[in-house]
């Protein structure tokens, strides 16, 4: 079937109308995308663990773990500690506050004197030299037993009360107000 000239006119103008109006969508959602996406960049960039501290995983070191060397290594780092605690009151050992600072460089060193010796960090042996560590100095700071005591009878009796009569206190509340859904309605 052949259009008329003018049906035909009129189909390629609207043809070209929809064409226009699709290209302007098309540019506003290529440009909905790129900002998108630089937006997201700039988020991620901005909110990114790694760039705010700095931490990375342990890359793995070419060679073998030296252990025997990784051994004397953090022992030097568990002297330094224990020199550092010397000028702490034995006192404040069980007090993080105080010795926080210490802590920080005792474990810093531990992890860079395994880096150093091609060793991934926490590794075992690092974990039972601060486990040692910490039975030297901190063996006493267990936590204080604590002794669970029932509240005095009236507060006992006050604790009880209250949810049963929120409870009875509720169901009248519906109760009543089904009764008189058709005044309500």
């Amino acid at each position: 079937m052949y259009l008329s000239t003018e049906l035909q006119l009129s189909f390629h103008s609207q043809c070209d109308w929809i064409l226009s109006v699709m290209d302007i969508n098309v540019f506003a959602v290529l440009k909905l995308f790129v900002v998108g996406i630089l937006v997201n960049a700039l988020m991620m960039r901005g909110l990114s663990a790694t760039d705010s501290f700095n931490i990375e995983p342990t890359p793995p070191r070419p060679g073998i773990c030296n252990e025997s060397r990784l051994q004397w290594e953090v022992e030097v780092c568990g002297e330094n500690f224990k020199r550092d605690m010397g000028h702490i009151d034995p006192q404040y050992w069980c007090n993080l506050t105080h010795f926080i600072s210490e802590y920080h460089h005792f474990t810093h060193c531990t992890e860079k004197k395994s880096e150093m010796v091609s060793c991934y960090w926490p590794n075992p042996l690092v974990e039972s030299f601060i486990i040692r560590i910490h039975k030297h100095f901190f063996s006493n700071c267990t936590m204080e037993q604590v002794v669970w005591v029932d509240p005095p009878d009236d507060t006992l009796t006050i604790l009880i009360l209250i949810p049963v009569f929120l409870t009875l206190a509720m169901i009248a509340l519906v109760v009543w107000c089904s009764k008189r859904s058709d005044i309500l309605a």
